[in-house]
């Protein structure tokens, strides 16, 4: 059988190289528990192939062999057998596409799915059974992925850079590309496969023309017979106006004919080398980007033109919904949904209009966007952001899988109560046939490939909810802890409390209750409250905080922006009334008085004060449990986590002594006693952020 690389070569790289986080949750150490490795032993013996031989059923093959080959110790070969077969066949009864069928039935084990694909994503599910320590005797899982469109969006550049990539440079290597294959391309496309993701768009949504000239498309073309051999599309960043920069034309105006048909035909230019290319993602009329408005058309103007060039291929446009306009009439958070909404019905069958999970910016909490629920007729994609843009780079551990829940579990109250965001991209909540779900990636050139190897449970916690919205994030930090760094029971029970209690620990002592978009200018890493001149107002953090001698807050109720009508009646009921309202939404809606007590019996000074200390003891926390659990962790990743926990201390209490001076020149009230005091000054805390923004 052809493989890409020989198992006696790949698994010579295993047991040779040090455990410096390349081999993410695909380790495939031998399992030391002798008891289980035993039992699995017995029942496992050989892979019968009676699926049809695709290149994708040999990538399925070839994970089964070098996983079990390095869990169990011995070769597993391809051969009939009665007894201890791990048997790949299709079957009728798996009607999902993608899904599997995965059973024991006292003999062998069946995995079965009415796709190869399928076969795939089972094989992955028997490797992370066993790695997992759990029982195979009684197994019979039945699974499939409830979103369609499961994918990763990296935001790579043609020189080499990722925009907001904190993990090295672009995996991709432009210059080298067609004719050299860097095995990690192959190593990528395995690990999405193995958490069930099925597409990527390999290049950023600021996007540059030259991606669709004849040159670069077949570079991409080349990322993409890698990744087809596990089931994954390829999809690319488009800009609007490709049209004038690569063909001279003098307007990219949607509606006019030439422009369609030059659309029409780079279609058929892509397919021919890419005929399973998966389509377009688009950022237009956004943060000086060009797109339709430009030409007085719509963003459905814009969408349909493309979605009517791939249409005949079976291809897909992904049109972002993060715009905002040149003026400040309106709340930024509202900018979205006032040039959305009216466009409900009007995109093509073939659109989804891909959303991010708040109505800001990725930031460390945020209410849901008020799009999910509000455009029934149109699918309505999740975009996540894995990568830390503005929860402290590579630098904090801070497991996302814990955001991600919070936003699918919300209530949009679309249909009334159990209209979740999980249900409106879905598309149960409004019965629509495609689906999708995006999260910028978070990968690079860094050989831990995320910068921070505890941060690697956020793009495997992405892939897991991508397939199956339902899953907890609790369950999900077991199996990759279990997975990449040890099995023992009460290390993974420690190692999920640090990863549970993470997020909210970077919302304590960054943005607490409510805060948002007070991040050190442009590069988005450090605190800058202070920050009252930008290139545009609502890139300032005044704009945010509305901080003044008498309160702090930005009130979005119908006294204030009105941002928070736009709602749900029973949302706005929710959150309407700032002593009702959930503390973590408080200053996102409502301008509170310092002296205001809040439900915590605390005024809201008593309560930022208390919370921005709280981060820090949460963090201080978890750099003691992390010492607990030293002698089951390997050498190097412990000590690699550790110093990066003692930075991310550093900066939560740098964090903590910025916000709470600054804020504290408005309240005019003491910090209470019981907390220490700060050794820096104002101007000692400004430099800081200076010296972190020098180019």
């Amino acid at each position: 059988m052809r493989f890409l690389f020989s198992i006696s070569f790949l698994l010579s790289i295993i047991s040779l190289s040090a455990d410096d986080g390349y081999r993410l949750w695909l380790k495939y150490d031998k399992i030391s528990n002798a008891t289980a490795l035993k039992n699995y032993s017995k029942k496992i013996k050989s892979i019968q192939i009676t699926y049809d031989n695709t290149d994708i059923i040999q990538s399925a093959v070839h994970e089964l062999q070098v996983g079990l080959q390095g869990l169990l110790s011995k070769e597993i070969p391809i051969a009939s057998a009665n007894h201890g077969a791990i048997i790949l066949e299709k079957s009728p009864k798996v009607i999902n596409n993608e899904g599997y069928w995965l059973t024991f039935d006292g003999k062998n084990i069946h995995i079965q799915s009415s796709s190869d694909k399928g076969i795939l994503y089972g094989s992955f599910a028997l490797l992370r059974t066993i790695q997992t320590l759990q029982p195979i005797e009684n197994m019979d899982i039945t699974d499939a992925p409830k979103i369609a469109i499961r994918m990763l969006n990296h935001w790579d550049n043609v020189n080499g850079t990722i925009e907001r990539g904190y993990a090295g440079s672009s995996l991709w290597d432009w210059y080298d590309l067609p004719d050299v294959i860097d095995s990690r391309y192959i190593d990528y496309a395995r690990a999405n496969a193995s958490i069930g993701i099925n597409g990527t768009s390999v290049n950023n949504v600021n996007a540059s023309a030259r991606f669709l000239s004849q040159e670069y498309l077949k570079k991409v073309a080349a990322l993409a017979n890698v990744f087809r051999k596990y089931g994954i599309k390829t999809y690319l960043s488009v800009r609007f106006t490709s049209p004038i920069y690569l063909s001279g034309f003098k307007t990219a105006d949607p509606l006019d004919p030439e422009v369609r048909q030059w659309w029409k035909n780079k279609a058929t230019e892509i397919y021919a080398l890419i005929p399973d290319f998966g389509g377009f993602v688009v950022k237009a009329n956004s943060e000086g980007e060009p797109g339709p408005q430009d030409y007085h058309r719509t963003h459905a103007d814009g969408a349909n033109m493309l979605a009517e060039a791939l249409a005949p291929y079976g291809g897909i446009v992904m049109w972002r919904a993060f715009v905002y306009k040149a003026d400040l009439k309106n709340d930024r958070a509202t900018e979205s949904y006032t040039e959305f909404k009216p466009l409900d019905g009007q995109f093509n069958e073939n659109v989804l209009v891909q959303v991010k999970n708040g109505p800001i910016d990725f930031q460390p909490r945020e209410p849901f966007h008020p799009l999910f629920g509000a455009m029934p007729k149109t699918p309505l994609m999740m975009e996540f952001q894995i990568t830390q843009e503005y929860l402290g780079f590579a630098t904090h551990w801070v497991y996302l899988g814990t955001l991600f829940k919070e936003v699918l579990e919300a209530d949009t109250y679309a249909q009334g109560k159990g209209s979740t965001v999980s249900k409106v991209i879905d598309g149960t909540l409004d019965h629509h046939q495609i689906s999708g779900i995006a999260g910028v990636a978070n990968t690079g050139s860094d050989r831990n490939w995320t910068g921070h190897t505890a941060n690697q449970a956020n793009w495997y916690s992405f892939g897991r909810l991508a397939w199956n919205p339902e899953m907890s994030a609790s369950e999900i930090a077991k199996e990759w802890i279990r997975m990449t760094l040890t099995n023992d029971q009460n290390a993974v029970n420690k190692i999920n409390d640090i990863m549970m209690n993470s997020r909210e620990a970077c919302v304590n002592y960054m943005t607490p209750i409510g805060l948002h978009h007070i991040m050190g200018e442009g590069i988005h890493f450090g605190p800058q409250p202070w920050l009252e001149k930008s290139g545009r107002m609502d890139w300032t953090a005044i704009y945010y905080h509305r901080a003044d001698s008498a309160g702090l807050g930005f009130n979005r109720t119908s006294s204030g922006t009105g941002a928070l009508n736009i709602y749900a009646p029973e949302v706005i009921a929710a959150w309407n009334d700032p002593d009702k309202i959930p503390l973590q939404y408080l200053l996102w809606f409502h301008h509170v008085d310092w002296n205001h007590r809040l439900s915590t019996g605390n005024t809201l000074w008593e309560e930022l004060c208390k919370r921005y200390h709280d981060g820090i003891k949460q963090v201080d926390g978890f750099i003691d449990e992390w010492q607990s659990v030293k002698s089951f962790i390997d050498a190097e990743t412990f000590y690699y986590i550790e110093n990066k926990l003692k930075r991310q201390r550093w900066e939560a209490e740098w964090w903590k002594d910025a916000c709470l001076l600054y804020f504290q020149t408005y309240s005019r009230m003491e910090i209470p006693s019981q907390y220490p005091k700060t050794n820096r000054s104002m101007d000692e805390l400004k430099d800081l952020v200076k010296l972190y923004q020098m180019r």
